[in-house]
């Protein structure tokens, strides 16, 4: 019999060994449960080929072929993938809609003896619980946001919180972008359905009575959007502002954004656009300095007659409460330190 969970928090706290989403590679790439393992009874190829045949030939036929491809590729991994586990391995399998695939290889699995069950509903259930907690219900979290001017080394200050025990949602981290115009990193973004598991997975791990500190972020991290339920608790979650001088700032952005500053072309092809909101005169400015190779002033001028400009205004349409300052002395290890210090001391009096 199909397990159910009621909510994402229930399915999340399984005590099942391993998590098998035997769906395709690609259905597993866009997203997936977050530590499940992928061992697919159909490939990517195989799976377009049995849809077809359902559609313009014959379900019969299609199941009939289908289950031979299911039931093979499923031995293929028990011989392989799954051979070193013992007999009293315990293993929670899901497809698509817990149909046919993982009905077959939670089977087969049982035929053995291991404890296999399988996902009542499968991923559709799953999504189903994620969009009801990321859109529907309300966070059931306190939110603490870190705001201040781009190049306050924000994300590092949060790196250095949590090693110190602080609850941290890194944003940024999850959406793999620095969360600006130039912020694209390697590897780019996940899918947007892979962003929410990832958040979803993260505030559930937190516990509800204490505070969570994230950076303050627009609705938008790159291409990815924050759920309605996150970004409605991240307005209105009170603000401890990080400033620092604009010399301190830069220093830390040539180091941080170096990648993207030893690209030309790329930044070129970054900045250009911004003449409708810049001007000509101050984006040629821009692509002088690009040329001349003087990361340190053009990333000052970025500063000055971008980034600044735009947080000031931001910061003008927000009605969260500011309830500390915290001034960076420098933002190099110490300087980091000496701010989470001050953060916790904060923290602890809200």
């Amino acid at each position: 019999m199909a397990l159910s969970f009621t909510d994402l928090p229930s399915l999340y706290a399984h005590d099942f060994d391993t998590v098998i989403d035997v769906r395709s590679p690609a259905e597993y790439a866009e997203d997936h449960l977050p530590g499940a393992i992928n061992l697919p009874v159909l490939d990517n190829d195989e799976r377009a080929e049995i849809g077809t045949i359902y559609v313009q030939k014959s379900p019969f036929l299609a199941r009939k072929l289908g289950a031979a491809l299911v039931f093979r590729n499923a031995a293929n991994h028990i011989e392989h993938s799954l051979s070193h586990h013992e007999g009293g391995w315990k293993p929670l399998v899901y497809c698509w809609r817990g149909g046919q695939r993982s009905g077959s290889f939670t089977w087969m699995l049982q035929q053995i003896g291991w404890r296999a069950e399988v996902v009542d509903g499968g991923y559709r259930t799953y999504r189903r619980l994620v969009n009801r907690f990321l859109y529907d219900d309300p966070l059931p979290h306190r939110l603490v946001a870190l705001d201040g001017y781009t190049g306050t080394a924000k994300t590092d200050l949060l790196t250095h919180l949590n090693s110190r025990g602080v609850q941290v949602l890194d944003l940024e981290g999850l959406a793999n972008h620095r969360g600006s115009l130039l912020g694209e990193m390697p590897g780019g973004q996940p899918s947007q359905k892979a962003f929410e598991s990832a958040l979803a997975a993260a505030l559930c791990g937190f516990d509800s009575t204490r505070p969570v500190v994230v950076e303050a972020e627009s609705s938008k991290i790159g291409t990815l959007i924050l759920p309605p339920s996150l970004w409605a608790a991240l307005r209105a979650a009170p603000r401890i502002q990080i400033s620092a001088s604009i010399e301190a700032r830069t220093d830390y952005l040539v180091g941080a954004y170096d990648d993207i500053l030893s690209d030309a072309e790329r930044l070129r092809d970054r900045l250009s656009p911004l003449r409708a909101h810049r001007g000509h005169e101050v984006v040629d400015g821009w692509l002088s300095l690009i040329e001349a190779g003087d990361k340190q002033t053009l990333t000052r001028a970025l500063m000055e007659q971008h980034y600044d400009p735009s947080y000031a205004k931001s910061r003008r349409a927000c009605l969260a409460d500011v309830v500390a300052r915290v001034e960076a002395s420098a933002l190099d290890t110490a300087g980091l330190n000496a701010m989470a210090t001050r953060v916790q001391k904060i923290l602890d009096q809200l």
